[in-house]
């Protein structure tokens, strides 16, 4: 895979941009601080905008790498930043296999902002770094967001049981879908 790193990307209503330190208040209160968000991923509500900013300050260091594709989604039309999408786990780079994660906030869920940023990420994972797979999960709790892999053109995998513990203590399951390259060229 070519290590490209994260360059702006747009689609009809997004641009895909790297996120800047002047993004911390507006992803902070936009879901960064919303349990409702939480619930469907690995980090739990930020406490504060200074909680928002220091990740962010971790997340800007990173683009010192190439290896680095993590975007903040932006409404055209407003400025607005709306959500976050990003490759989660390097490890598997070299062979060219990306595992894709996102965040939205609530106020933008089932606006197909979601799919409009996976598909303007597989695009370009595909037709310029030259990735082979891509990869993304889901918790149990959270079908929304297979049914966007599913509208991007990934295929359902299999069940990870019992792998998810949500805020309230419960377990759920993680589901996993992907596409190949040969996949993606084919729709």
């Amino acid at each position: 895979m070519k290590d490209l790193g994260t360059k702006n990307l747009e689609t009809k209503r997004l641009l895909l941009r790297k996120f800047k330190i002047e993004d911390a208040p507006l992803v902070y209160e936009n879901w960064c601080n919303d349990p409702d968000v939480a619930k469907y991923v690995t980090w739990q509500p930020h406490k504060s905008v200074e909680e928002t900013k220091e990740l962010l300050e971790e997340w800007i260091k990173s683009y010192e790498s190439n290896r680095t594709y993590k975007w903040v989604a932006e409404l055209k039309d407003t400025s607005e930043i709306i959500g976050s999408i990003d490759v989660v786990s390097k490890k598997t780079l070299d062979h060219g296999a990306c595992e894709i994660g996102y965040c939205y906030g609530k106020k933008y869920w089932g606006k197909g902002y979601a799919s409009e940023c996976l598909d303007a990420v597989i695009k370009y994972l595909f037709d310029e770094c030259d990735a082979y797979v891509i990869s993304a999960k889901h918790c149990s709790l959270n079908p929304a967001s297979g049914k966007v892999m599913q509208k991007c053109g990934l295929k359902y995998e299999g069940t990870l049981r019992g792998r998810y513990v949500d805020p309230d203590g419960k377990r759920n399951d993680i589901l996993s879908y992907s596409i190949t390259k040969e996949e993606y060229k084919s729709r």
